[in-house]
């Protein structure tokens, strides 16, 4: 019997284009599909937009689907911040519809790609997985809600469901803002990085390399004990922190960060990730001077293609 297949939603994002190279790289049999069909590094994806129950089901009936890893959703809070309700149909109504396509076929393993965001403002750290989430966002409640969707699969129905948290995603390819990227294409055009605020304000980085391991990780593992895991680069570091990485980098960089919280993002402490070490064998590859690095390699492979 052939092997069975991998639906990859989100295959045109960040993420899910990351975890579908991988996994065709190393000879896995993947169904890529998005919202609009599409070409990425000459791979096609499919048009299946994970609101379209129907699309989902034929895509089954026409493939022998064995796994699923769920990325097709608004990907942060700075996607359509205007339009919470799409938000709402998309995050919360594709969880459904997957759980939904897992539980028809059966014996599906679905990785879900959650998000930090969720945990809303932390309480002290070490923030663990059965720390209550607070969402104070339409983007972290809509995946905090997805979450409890698909838990709701596995305990009615018994889905295998499982959701990363994952954090502050940065690396090749990311299209939506991100301050690293700022900080380099900045300093490629000569220009100097001012930041209005941010200066002790913290995050925790994860190159999208280290995010697509856990995915897969996450996949491949024949059972989990947990439910949800928290995925980071494993610092916790202030917006100056990061912006002194990048000077190690490149010495002639100029970025000014004023103090202040990010009045577009919430305070939280540092998540802990042992749980990923011990379950998933999960270990960050890229420090964040490693992660900073190869985006600024890649940024300027893109600038000389232009």
């Amino acid at each position: 019997m052939s092997e069975r297949h991998v639906l990859v939603t989100g295959a045109a994002g960040l993420i899910g284009n990351a975890v579908r190279t991988k996994l065709e790289d190393r000879g896995t049999r993947v169904i890529a599909v998005d919202r609009v069909a599409t070409e990425v590094d000459g791979r096609e994806v499919r048009e299946c937009d994970v609101t379209d129950i129907h699309g989902l089901h034929a895509i089954a009936r026409a493939h022998d689907i064995g796994k699923i890893v769920h990325c097709g959703a608004f990907s942060g809070p700075m996607v359509s911040p205007d339009h919470p309700i799409q938000m709402v149909q998309v995050n919360i109504g594709g969880a459904a519809n997957i759980g939904e396509l897992a539980r028809i076929i059966g014996g599906v393993r679905v990785v879900f790609a959650s998000t930090a965001t969720a945990y809303g403002v932390t309480p002290p750290a070490p923030v663990s997985e059965d720390t209550v989430m607070v969402p104070d966002t339409m983007y972290g409640a809509s995946k905090a809600a997805a979450e409890h969707v698909m838990n709701a699969y596995k305990l009615q129905f018994g889905v295998d469901t499982v959701n990363l948290r994952i954090g502050w995603v940065y690396g090749p390819r990311r299209s939506t803002a991100c301050l690293i990227r700022q900080m380099l294409v900045d300093v490629m055009a000569g220009r100097t990085t001012h930041f209005p605020y941010g200066r002790d304000f913290p995050r925790q980085y994860l190159h999208i390399d280290d995010a697509c391991d856990a995915m897969i990780a996450a996949l491949d593992r024949e059972a989990l004990p947990q439910q949800a895991y928290n995925i980071t680069g494993g610092s916790w570091l202030t917006l100056a922190e990061v912006a002194e990485t990048v000077k190690r980098v490149i010495p002639e960089a100029r970025i000014e960060v004023a103090p202040g919280d990010d009045p577009g993002d919430m305070r939280q402490e540092r998540f802990d990730i042992s749980a990923a070490k011990r379950d998933l064998g999960y270990r960050p590859r890229m420090t964040l001077e490693q992660g900073i690095r190869n985006y600024l390699d890649w940024l300027r492979l893109q600038e000389g293609t232009k």
